[in-house]
């Protein structure tokens, strides 16, 4: 070694160390690098049941991939998003808050015909927000259906750059299917695309790389498996034994959904990033199983009902060597926990005043706290709304005279409607949504065929 190269080196090791008094005068200690805060990947499905996935008991559809995430981390049996519709569930994810606080309640219809006041309020900090105040870089990369107005881009929301589209659905191969709501990188509109499902994991795969040296924050909101049904024959070509069209189709556009996922995982394997890396998967809400053939069984109902089939979904989060692997967590958990769980991962401090009806789940999958993470659980959306409470959740169906009652320990599909032979236990969910009920905001507008819900229910006193 040369005597520059020698000093160099000697200057490095001198500034990556410390001096210590020791019993026999001064030792040398290598001070620690400063660790690394842990990037973050939250990947939303769209219209994905229940039952579909291969860690979730489906069998029909490999997916290996996205099937990795709960083998690797943990599978939560009990997950649920706070709306059994995309654009209000949105609104939760990326606040941590039930939306019905800020008004935010129902899905808006296309860009040609959304009310005017349709939007994310801009009162509102998202996670994006959150991530980018400490210092992450932070990519959206898939479908918003948060507003189309300048002020509600995802490039005013707290993303760094955004490639996608702002409506609730698109066309997966033509890029000018939608001409008020075009497929944009940035703010301006690109003039070609493949297949979505592939350039949105296509977009963040990128993202990931040019930011691998610094922690970052990848929103991943696919289309798929949402309508129209769509896929190329590559993906088409692996289902020639499935007779029926919808469903053929279904489960080419699944497979392309769980291939998208694992080249976001390989790259993580490539740049070394995945012990590094907090993952998450879930889907917005239960699947429309009359349109797509998504699946939610054993559950009863679907996509846009109270019932366990349109608002638990596949939930999982991997972290590895923070995080067991292959757990499955049987206590009931909702999309708002992951604002305040990636931000402690992160060491952020959650502060009080921020409001959050989220909570951080480490401690509760690490075994800190037995306790369960939510003891009641809500959900309001126009004449429809549900209350879970430990084991007994109530439903109060579109259009329905009466509260249902469901023991969801012993009856999982709500088969067996309980109301009249428990009362007591009616009437108490019925006060718990009552009070919860009178603390939220008047929608700021009104969904298709929906009605204002009645904010003050009285029905038990």
């Amino acid at each position: 070694m040369d005597r520059r190269a020698f000093l160099t080196a000697s200057a490095g090791l001198l500034a990556g160390a410390v001096l210590r008094p020791g019993a026999q005068g001064w030792a040398q200690e290598a001070a620690a690098a400063p660790k690394r805060k842990p990037n973050v990947i939250l990947i939303l499905a769209d219209d994905l049941g229940w039952a579909e996935l291969g860690c979730q008991g489906g069998s029909d559809i490999p997916t290996p991939h996205i099937d990795s995430i709960a083998r690797n981390g943990v599978r939560f049996t009990d997950g649920h998003v706070s709306c059994p519709l995309c654009s209000p569930t949105r609104a939760g994810l990326l606040t941590g808050r039930y939306q019905q606080r800020f008004g935010h309640e129902f899905n808006p219809g296309p860009a040609t015909a959304a009310d005017a006041e349709f939007g994310l309020p801009l009162s509102e900090a998202t996670i994006a927000d959150r991530f980018k105040s400490q210092g992450y870089k932070t990519g959206m990369f898939g479908k918003w259906h948060l507003g189309y107005k300048p002020e509600f881009h995802p490039l005013k929301r707290g993303f760094d750059e955004f490639y996608g589209f702002l409506g609730g659905a698109h066309d997966y191969r033509n890029v000018l299917s939608g001409k008020a709501d075009p497929i944009l990188r940035g703010t301006e509109p690109v003039k070609e695309i493949d297949y979505t499902t592939e350039a949105f994991a296509r977009e963040a795969v990128a993202f990931i790389e040019k930011h691998a040296q610094e922690p970052f924050f990848v929103y991943l909101p696919f289309n798929a498996v949402h309508g129209p049904l769509q896929a190329p024959q590559k993906y088409l070509d692996r289902f020639t034994s499935i007779e029926n069209v919808t469903r053929r189709t279904f489960a080419a556009m699944l497979s392309a959904l769980d291939d998208a996922v694992g080249s976001v995982l390989a790259k993580l394997d490539e740049l070394k990033l995945s012990d590094d890396t907090i993952l998450l998967f879930l889907s917005d809400n239960g699947g429309p199983t009359p349109k797509t053939t998504s699946g939610n069984k054993p559950l009863h109902g679907f996509k846009a009902q109270m019932y366990e089939g349109g608002i638990r979904i596949p939930f999982m989060l991997q972290w590895k060597g923070h995080l067991p692997a292959g757990k499955v967590y049987e206590s009931p958990v909702i999309s708002l926990d992951i604002l305040p769980t990636a931000l402690a991962a992160a060491g952020v401090s959650i502060d009080p005043e921020w409001k959050l009806d989220g909570v951080n789940l480490l401690p509760y999958l690490n075994g800190e706290k037995p306790e369960k993470p939510h003891e009641t659980l809500y959900w309001r959306m126009g004449d429809q709304h549900a209350v879970r409470h430990g084991q007994w959740k109530l439903v109060h169906a579109k259009g329905a005279a009466n509260d249902e009652l469901y023991d969801l320990t012993a009856d999982l599909s709500e088969a067996h409607d309980c109301a009249t032979a428990q009362p007591e236990k009616l009437k108490e969910l019925q006060q718990l949504y009552n009070a919860w009920n009178a603390q939220l905001a008047e929608p700021r507008w009104k969904g298709a065929g929906e009605k204002r819900p009645a904010r003050r229910r009285q029905r038990a006193k």
